[in-house]
This record gives C-alpha cells, structure tokens and sequence, in this order.
C-alpha cells in the first residue's frame, strides 16, 4: 500500500468539522477544479477527473466525532480508501488527519502519486479554509 496524509488544525469543534465530512453532499467543495459532473447524495458521490474518467465514491463507515472511510462504490484500477480522522484538541479546536491508501504497482505509482499527494494536500487545505 502506498499510504499520503495531510493534516490541517482547525478551529472549530470536532463536531462541527465531523458533521461536515459525514455528508457527502459537502465534499464537492474540498474538490480541486479538475472535477466535473458531480452528483452526490449523503452517503455516495459521482464525478468526472478531467482526462482520467468518471468515479464513484461511498462513505462505508462513520464513527461519530472520530473518523470516516471512503471507499470506491464501483470497480476501479486500483483499491484506494479515503480515511478522515478527527481529533478534539479541546479549545474548539480540531486536528484532521485525510489518508489516501492506495494498492498501486509500480507503474501506477509512477503515474497517480503526485495528483494523489496534491490531492490529500489540497482537500485539508480547502477543509481549514472553509470551516474558518
């Protein structure tokens, strides 16, 4: 497995940013601007990656005020889960951790670990922004 993380402290309380990433309907907002068409209710999301494809993503697990996993909700090159973790720093303050696991053979490292990298990156980066 080929493992990125980012992680951004927030100030809100890990309820409020828990409650934010639980929702699918909000993560279009932590997507870069090379994703298109997308459609999503609470618990499934579907868009276009300009020049790569469609995808489909499902939130499989929700541990309140702690974490949630992301999984693809079809077949896909590789397996890749999404986890979020929420830590309460107290304060109203809270620590997200975002790690992207991906199952990539060499060539496919190669070809998706910097737009992986950039991607965990950006989504902490747009979560802080968002919840200041």
């Amino acid at each position: 497995m080929t493992v990125f993380e980012s992680k951004e402290t927030i100030n809100k309380p890990v309820a409020a940013v828990y409650a934010f990433l639980a929702d699918f309907n909000n993560h279009q907002q932590l997507m870069p601007a090379n994703i298109s068409d997308w459609s999503s209710s609470k618990d499934e999301a579907r868009f276009s990656i300009q020049n790569m494809g469609k995808l489909a993503l499902k939130i499989s697990n929700r541990i309140e005020n702690s974490s949630v996993i992301i999984i693809p909700a079809q077949e896909v090159p590789f397996n890749v889960e999404m986890r979020w973790v929420v830590t309460d720093l107290g304060d109203n303050t809270t620590e997200a951790i975002l790690t992207i696991s991906a199952a990539l053979n060499m060539m496919m490292k190669m070809m998706a670990s910097g737009p992986l990298k950039k991607l965990t990156a950006n989504q902490t980066e747009q979560l802080k922004k968002l919840m200041q």
